[in-house]
């Protein structure tokens, strides 16, 4: 009797087994049903107002940001990570000088900080083939929407205006301080060029993580 007690009870282990394994299957396969795909998201760009341009998996477009009645171009990217579970944006920031004397290590030290006050999984990075600094962060692929999209890029964007004084290369002085403080606004004039990086022919190289 024991015996056939021990069967039954490993009758029921091995089915409640299976269960949870069909359960973990069909809630991956629901993720993976909600990702939208490399030709979706340039779809979801575009249905924007924007004109992405393909290079190779990325796509590069100019946004338009409004920040305190101030209104920035910014250079931006949109690409799947390589297991398609996330969605990276990119801002393109300041372009590194050549000599390495002229980057002062406060400035960078700066950069840093500034990672841990952004919030919103947003923090700064440096592109090596590019030689730039990015502003960057990551959306889980899930049932992402337009409208989704596009509140995440307006936030993006109002974070790339906000901390100008700290990326801006043209504001660093041999101390590495900003000429204005940290989140204040800084307007572009007629005599200087857009708050922002072009996405050149030099950023043919795909940006994955």
């Amino acid at each position: 009797m024991k015996v056939i007690k021990r069967f039954l009870v490993a009758g029921v282990l091995a089915g409640a087994s299976i269960a949870t394994l069909s359960s973990s299957s069909a809630v991956a396969q629901d993720q993976i049903a909600s990702q939208i795909s490399e030709d979706q998201l340039g779809d979801l760009i575009t249905t924007l107002g924007l004109e992405p341009t393909k290079k190779q998996q990325r796509y590069d477009f100019a946004f338009q940001a409004v920040v305190a009645e101030e209104e920035w171009e910014l250079s931006m990217s949109a690409v799947l990570s390589q297991d398609k579970s996330d969605v990276w944006l990119m801002a393109w920031l300041d372009e590194l000088p050549k000599a390495s004397a002229e980057v002062p290590k406060t400035a960078l030290l700066r950069l840093l900080a500034q990672n841990d006050e952004l919030g919103a999984g947003k923090f700064f990075a440096y592109i090596p083939t590019a030689r730039r600094f990015v502003l960057q962060r990551t959306l889980p692929n899930n049932e992402l929407t337009s409208a989704k999209l596009r509140v995440s890029l307006q936030d993006l964007g109002a974070s790339v205006v906000q901390t100008y004084p700290v990326w801006s290369v043209a504001n660093w002085n041999p101390k590495g301080i900003p000429a204005a403080p940290t989140g204040r606004s800084v307007k572009p004039t007629a005599n200087t060029p857009i708050q922002s990086a072009v996405n050149e022919s030099k950023f043919e190289q795909p940006i994955r993580r």
